[in-house]
């Protein structure tokens, strides 16, 4: 009777390594504080300007709590309880009745960043 012999070198320590330093934070919190900054960047940029308040009011927060880690990119530019990033994003009513579409600038600026992250987190992961 033929058998079958399965032979393993190596383990998972480098893995398990890597995913014990994410649960410190310290790699993660690095890693989002740059991300945070380029996001912000790219914010600024992709935003559309009249008088270029909101595209200068891009800032970001990361906040760990409960074991997890998130990062939230914010605009201060409030007019009248109105968050204008938002309005520029999704559309607003106008005064007389009528209506203005929103343009979809956040996510395209976002896009790259999300996936420059990933991308360095799959190299860390295969680094260590």
């Amino acid at each position: 009777m033929d058998s079958i012999h399965f032979e393993n070198k190596g383990d998972f320590s480098k893995t398990f390594k890597f995913l014990n330093s994410l649960t410190k934070g310290k790699y993660m919190v690095s890693m989002l504080e740059k991300y945070g900054k380029r996001g912000v960047e790219a914010l600024a940029a992709a935003t559309p300007v009249r008088t270029g308040e909101t595209a200068s009011s891009w800032g970001y927060e990361i906040e760990q709590k409960d074991g997890k880690i998130t990062l939230t990119w914010t605009n201060s530019h409030i007019e009248n309880h109105v968050n204008i990033a938002l309005i520029l994003q999704y559309g607003h009513a106008t005064r007389n009745g009528g209506y203005v579409k929103g343009i979809d600038y956040i996510n395209p600026a976002l896009k790259p960043i999300f996936e420059a992250m990933a991308l360095e987190a799959w190299e860390e992961v295969r680094r260590e």
